[in-house]
C-alpha cells in the first residue's frame, strides 16, 4: 500500500523518487550553428566556444537555479544547413549571412507553426566589402566587362551571389556571363588550379585567395552599394521559453566583439589558431579601419538591405514572403546592451564607414614576423622599411594600405600603387583607378607585389 501511494505520488508530481530524492534537474540545450571560416560570424560562434564566454553569462538563479545546460557548437561551411538543423529542432541559434538569414526567416514563417527571430548582428561592412569577385592571378581579365562569354562560380543563395547578380545586371552582362554554384572551398581550389574564369564569394575568401597569391580581385562588393553583414537568429519558441538564455548568448557575443576590438592583432592570431584562416587575413578584417565592424545593433540600414535582398531572392529563387515587423526583434539585444552598460540607441545611430585619407588611421602597416604590427606615417615610409627588412632577411608577412579613392583597407601586395613625382606613394584597389590618376596627375605605376623592388 505504501509503495502504491509512492508510485501515485511520483506519477502525479514528477518531483520525488521512490527514495525521497529530487527528480533530475531540467536540461536546457543551447545549440548554436555557426561558420568559423566566415570572418563576420566569429563573434557569435567560435570565439564564444573557445573562450568559454557563454557559460559565464548563463542564468543560474530563479527558475534556472537547478538547470543543467547542454551547450553545442556546430560548425558549417554555409548558412542553409544551419537553417535545416534549426527547422528539425536540433539547433536553437544560427549565425549566418544576410541572404541565408532571410531564407531562414521566410522558411520558418512558411511552416505556419514555428518562426525565428533576427536578434543581432555579428559583423558588418556598410559598403558591402567582404563580398568580391576574383580571377586567377595570371588571368588577363581586369574588369567585369572582360568576363563576357565566361563563367563565374559562386555559392548560390549567398550574399556574394546576390552581389554578383546585381553587378552583372548593372553592367548589362546578365545574359552574357554564366553562373554556376560552387561552395567556397571548391571555388577557391578551382581558382588556384585555373579551372574557372572567376569566382564570387563572401568574407574572407577573396582576401584569402589574394593573400595566398592565387587570385586577383576585379570587383569589390562596395561597388554594388549594398551593405553586407552577418547575424544571429533564434527559434522563437525557445526565445519565449528561455528569454534570459537569449540575453546571455547576446551578452557573450558583445563581449566577443569587444575582445576583438581591444586587441585586433592578438584576436587575429587566436582565431587563426582555431580556424586555419591566416592571421594576416583576419587582421585585415579585425583591425582599426579594417573590413569588418564587430558591433551587434540592428540598424535601419540593415533592415532596408534585408528587404532589398528579400526582393531579389523572391525574384530569383521564389522564396516565401517574410513579415519583417515580426521577424526583426531587438528587444533581447537592448537588454544585453543595458546589462553591459552600453547605449543601444547611440550605437544604432553610429555606422562605421570607410573614408579616403582618414586622419585617424595610420596610412600603412606592416606585419613583421616575431614583432607583429608596425605602423607608418606614409606608404613610402612603409615600403622603404620593407625594403630594409628584406635586405636584413627579416620576414614581412603582410602589408596594409588604404584605397585612395574609397578608403577601404587592402593588402599592400594586392594594391595598384602609384609613386608621384614628389615621391609620395598612393594605393588603389583597381588598376583602372591607378591608371586614371597617372593620366591626370602623373607618376609611375608600381606593379602589384613588386613595389619594393621598383623603388630607387
Amino acid at each position: 500500500m505504501n509503495n502504491r501511494r509512492g508510485l501515485i505520488a511520483l506519477a502525479l508530481c514528477g518531483t520525488v523518487s521512490l527514495f525521497g530524492g529530487k527528480a533530475a534537474a531540467e536540461t536546457i540545450q543551447i545549440g548554436i550553428g555557426h561558420q568559423s571560416m566566415v570572418t563576420n560570424t566569429v563573434s557569435g560562434g567560435v570565439i564564444l566556444e573557445k573562450l568559454n564566454l557563454l557559460h559565464k553569462h548563463l542564468p543560474a538563479t530563479g527558475k534556472y537555479a537547478d538547470v543543467d545546460y547542454k551547450i553545442i557548437f556546430r560548425d558549417y561551411d554555409s548558412g542553409p544547413p544551419i537553417t535545416n538543423q534549426m527547422l528539425a529542432g536540433k539547433l536553437e541559434f544560427g549565425v549566418m549571412g544576410d541572404y541565408p538569414l532571410i531564407v531562414n526567416g521566410a522558411k520558418f514563417q512558411e511552416t505556419g507553426k514555428q518562426q525565428t527571430r533576427f536578434i543581432a548582428v555579428t559583423g558588418y561592412n556598410l559598403k558591402g566589402t567582404g563580398n568580391g569577385i576574383v580571377v586567377p592571378y595570371d588571368s588577363p581579365v581586369q574588369s567585369l566587362a572582360d568576363l563576357a562569354g565566361k563563367t563565374i562560380s559562386t555559392p548560390v543563395g549567398s550574399a556574394a551571389w546576390g552581389m554578383t547578380l546585381k553587378a552583372l545586371s548593372d553592367a548589362g552582362l546578365s545574359d552574357k556571363v554564366k553562373l554556376v554554384n560552387q561552395a567556397p572551398p571548391i571555388g577557391a581550389a578551382n581558382i588556384a588550379a585555373n579551372r574557372i574564369d572567376a569566382h564570387a564569394d563572401f568574407c574572407p575568401w577573396s582576401e584569402m585567395m589574394e593573400f595566398r597569391g592565387t587570385a586577383r580581385k576585379i570587383y569589390d562588393g562596395s561597388e554594388a552599394e549594398v551593405p553586407t553583414f552577418h547575424g544571429i537568429v533564434v527559434r522563437e519558441s525557445f526565445a519565449r521559453q528561455y528569454p534570459e538564455v537569449v540575453d546571455a548568448v547576446l551578452t557573450a557575443t558583445i563581449e566577443a566583439q569587444q575582445w576583438i576590438q581591444k586587441d585586433p592583432m592578438q584576436a587575429a592570431m587566436r582565431v587563426s589558431e582555431w580556424t586555419g584562416v591566416e592571421k594576416e587575413v583576419l587582421y585585415l578584417y579585425f583591425s582599426n579601419g579594417g573590413i569588418s565592424t564587430m558591433e551587434a545593433s540592428i540598424k535601419p540600414e540593415w533592415v532596408e538591405a534585408l528587404k532589398y535582398d528579400h526582393a531579389l531572392l523572391q525574384k530569383e529563387m521564389q522564396i516565401p514572403d517574410l513579415d519583417f515587423n515580426a521577424w526583426v526583434d531587438a528587444s533581447y539585444l537592448k537588454r544585453a546592451y543595458q546589462s553591459a552598460g552600453l547605449d543601444y540607441d547611440a550605437l544604432v545611430a553610429t555606422v562605421v564607414s570607410p573614408t579616403p585619407n582618414n586622419p585617424q588611421l595610420n596610412p600603412a602597416e606592416m606585419w613583421v614576423d616575431g614583432q607583429g604590427i608596425v605602423s607608418f606615417d606614409s606608404i613610402a615610409e612603409m615600403l622603404a622599411a620593407e625594403k630594409t627588412a628584406m635586405a636584413k632577411g627579416t620576414l614581412v608577412t603582410a602589408t596594409y594600405v588604404y584605397d585612395n579613392r574609397t578608403g577601404l583597407k587592402l593588402f599592400g601586395k594586392a594594391a595598384y600603387m602609384v609613386q608621384a613625382p614628389s615621391g609620395e606613394v598612393l594605393a588603389f584597389m583597381k588598376k583602372a583607378d591607378s591608371d586614371s590618376h597617372i593620366a591626370e596627375f602623373g607618376g609611375t605605376a608600381l606593379v602589384p607585389g613588386k613595389a619594393v623592388a621598383m623603388l630607387p
